[in-house]
């Protein structure tokens, strides 16, 4: 008390101290003042500060002023800071590979990937394009055009392609096939993707998936014009039925398509494909009454007819006539069979003709580079830029550049289910349940008897009971010592063989074994068996002077008398001594 009074005395440690915080001990008349009655405080509450009128409780709540005091200033520092500056995203830069007649950017003007980035579009065409990929770098680009006059020469990594022109024609000698490889070797998504673009690189190749739609819904629902490839001029003999037309390599807008009326025009054909080096197709010759052409732009379907004016039977040569006619069933049949050919056509056109026998024919299917035609130009291509935002907003992951196309097997397996406590047993060096014997409890690892160094201890375990019996069909039963023995198929087998897989049990009452060898001591059963009454201190005594071995043991009975010849030799000596 006088400690606490020389400190309430201290001036520095009073100024220290809160507001309020003045105690009966500063008073002269703290020793006499008598406090209030509980019934009282209970009608007036107090404050907790005022509440406390002993010094040892005053002091006790100046230490806790103290430690909010010193605790409230770095909490201070982890206060949240203010609105911060939004993270501004770099811009994802869209390829248009298109020629110079169209400009993608007034399409794409407003338009922000997830609704937050902005999208920056770079035009140029497949001649003006060079690059370079790598493993995990990606794809670089370098860009030379010419605008207003003006030679422009850039490089950057795009994120997305859309692909509005042809990567190959032998007609005017264009081969950038070499282009695509390198574009899908840097894994860039595009509109179509860059291997359906590759597929497309060859008319037969894509004639060949029609086979297979062909096949698959009949000629009634996919009527397919009758066609025959040739792989080089030498087996272009003869042909079956005239007119025809003949379709030299791989060409755009009608080129490369001849129509032969007789043999002698075929032989002639023949020669031509024999110096063009290439392969050929020939297909019969339809008197066409008008051309059909489906185009898909994503979930967007028109079908237009076109009628040629001028006379020539190349409807898409010379003067036609176009209008756009109703959507119907069959039409959206034949696109939507087509748009799921090299693993999906985001934008896909049919061209198929229609006779004037009344019958519709298909000749061939289109990808992105397809040229569009009617009024609905801008708005086809609208629906484009639509398309390619949504498709950005898919694949593009937001703070990142470019879904790799090699992803870990590991993301796409199921995770493995953790070990349970069954499984980590054995793992820690828990001991195990075993399977109880027949008629018995299930017993848990925790009802093992406790083990310790003296054998007499050994005898019981922790709650008193007799130990535990060994499980059946386990390779080496334990048996606790004291416990009764395994039953033998006869009296004569040694008892190691009763600890076999496989040894018969018997469920018969047998009579307890009294004497234990060593080495039968430290085994131990994991199933409790119920207390024997006539296990006394004496048999327990008994046990402990029993140290034969196993292999000297006789049956139950020749223990038994071991066991009464030894009682019988301790009272004798009881009686001695207390004579």
């Amino acid at each position: 008390m006088n400690f606490l009074r020389r400190r309430l005395s201290d001036s520095s440690f009073v100024a220290n101290l809160p507001n309020g915080y003045m105690t009966d001990l500063q008073r002269p008349d703290s020793s006499t003042s008598s406090p209030a009655s509980p019934a009282m405080e209970r009608r007036h509450p107090q404050p907790l500060a005022a509440s406390f009128s002993s010094p040892g409780s005053s002091l006790f709540s100046s230490f806790s002023s103290a430690m909010k005091q010193t605790s409230q200033a770095p909490s201070g520092l982890m206060e949240p800071p203010g609105p911060s500056a939004p993270i501004v995203q770099r811009p994802r830069i869209l390829l248009v590979i298109d020629d110079a007649h169209t400009d993608w950017t007034k399409y794409f003007h407003g338009k922000k990937v997830n609704g937050e980035i902005e999208i920056r579009v770079e035009q140029a065409e497949f001649s003006e394009l060079n690059l370079a990929a790598y493993v995990t770098g990606g794809c670089m680009v370098d860009m030379q055009v010419m605008r207003n006059g003006t030679k422009v020469v850039r490089s950057f990594k795009p994120d997305f392609i859309l692909v509005r022109q042809h990567a190959y024609s032998m007609a005017l000698g264009e081969d950038y096939r070499s282009l695509v490889i390198g574009l899908q070797y840097g894994g860039l998504p595009a509109v179509n993707s860059l291997y359906s673009v590759y597929n497309f690189c060859s008319k037969p190749w894509v004639f060949s998936q029609l086979i297979k739609i062909f096949h698959s819904l009949g000629p009634e629902k996919f009527p397919l014009v009758e066609q025959t490839f040739f792989p080089n001029h030498k087996p272009m003999l003869t042909a079956p039925h005239f007119p025809m037309v003949v379709k030299l390599g791989h060409a755009h807008a009608g080129m490369g398509k001849i129509r032969v009326e007789n043999q002698h025009d075929y032989q002639d054909i023949t020669s031509m494909v024999a110096m063009a080096k290439t392969y050929a197709t020939t297909e019969a010759f339809i008197d066409s009454k008008y051309d059909i052409r489906i185009q898909k732009i994503g979930s967007n379907y028109k079908a237009y007819m076109r009628t040629s004016i001028s006379g020539n039977w190349k409807a898409n040569t010379g003067s036609a006539m176009l209008e756009q006619v109703a959507m119907t069933e069959r039409y959206r049949l034949w696109v939507d069979s087509c748009s799921e050919m090299f693993g999906g056509l985001d934008v896909c056109a049919v061209k198929a003709v229609h006779g004037k026998d009344g019958r519709d024919y298909i000749i061939e299917v289109m990808d992105s580079s397809m040229p569009l035609i009617g009024e609905h130009v801008e708005e086809d291509r609208q629906l484009m830029a639509d398309l390619v935002v949504s498709k950005m907003s898919q694949l593009l992951i937001p703070g990142g550049t470019v879904p790799s196309p090699l992803r870990p097997w590991a993301a796409h397996t199921k995770p493995a289910k953790s070990p349970g406590p069954a499984q980590l047993g054995p793992l820690l060096g828990q001991p195990q349940s075993r399977p109880p014997t027949q008629g018995g409890p299930r017993q848990t690892p925790t009802q093992q008897p406790a083990r310790s160094g003296s054998p007499s201890q050994q005898r019981l375990s922790p709650q008193g009971q007799q130990p535990l019996s060994p499980p059946s069909g386990s390779p080496q039963p334990q048996r606790s010592p004291g416990s009764p023995q395994l039953s033998r198929a006869s009296s004569g087998s040694s008892p190691n063989q009763a600890s076999k897989p496989g040894a018969p049990l018997t469920s018969q009452p047998r009579p307890p074994v009294q004497g234990r060898s060593a080495s039968q001591q430290g085994e131990e059963s994991k199933k409790p068996a119920p207390p024997h009454p006539h296990l006394n201190k004496s048999q327990s005594l008994t046990n402990s002077l029993s140290t034969s071995d196993t292999s000297q043991r006789g049956t139950p009975s020749e223990d038994e008398a071991k066991a009464e010849t030894i009682r019988n030799l301790r009272k004798s000596f009881a009686s001695l001594f207390s004579d």
